[in-house]
């Protein structure tokens, strides 16, 4: 079963509204339960445990007919990343940094953009900043899996296979 690591800093914005746009992609392209077909999660670079979504980040959210209240933010610290085929960040520097702290699962962490589209880029935290700036930001996040669903969807099963060889 494939699986999939969203990163940002706090996992109470980007990483938990990549996570959930998702999962609604997988459920509309598949007509299944992603839960059956994926493993998918988020986690923060500084994120303190068992905190709720921002509220805004609820707001536009539901604007997409997405619940995302019952997600509780964690560290990436707390999560094995050996767990994970693909592990998507939103920032170069996040990326960056969990390949060196990582090593061993360097190879399979890039940045959403990247993975999407070929080229790294950040996708801007929108915290502090005003209801419309949290809509753009859902807005990219959903154009970005749209346009990288087949790359994406192929480098997990890529990194899934793989795995499973290696055992």
């Amino acid at each position: 079963m494939p699986s999939l690591l969203f990163v940002c800093t706090a996992n109470r914005i980007r990483s938990p509204l990549a996570e959930y746009l998702f999962r609604s992609k997988l459920k509309q392209q598949a007509d299944l339960d992603p839960a059956d077909v994926w493993q998918i999660e988020s986690a923060g670079t500084w994120a303190q445990p068992d905190r709720p979504p921002m509220a805004s980040a609820m707001s536009v959210a539901a604007q997409y007919g997405m619940d995302i209240s019952s997600h509780r933010s964690r560290s990436v610290d707390a999560v094995d990343l050996n767990r994970f085929d693909l592990i998507l960040t939103m920032e170069t520097s996040q990326r960056d940094a969990l390949r060196s702290e990582f090593p061993s699962a360097a190879d399979r962490i890039y940045t959403l953009a990247e993975a999407a589209t070929g080229f790294a880029y950040d996708i801007d935290d929108p915290i502090g900043r005003s209801d419309a700036v949290f809509h753009r930001t859902l807005v990219q996040l959903d154009d970005l899996l749209d346009q990288g669903w087949e790359r994406l969807n192929r480098a997990a099963v890529y990194f899934s296979s793989r795995g499973e060889e290696d055992v």
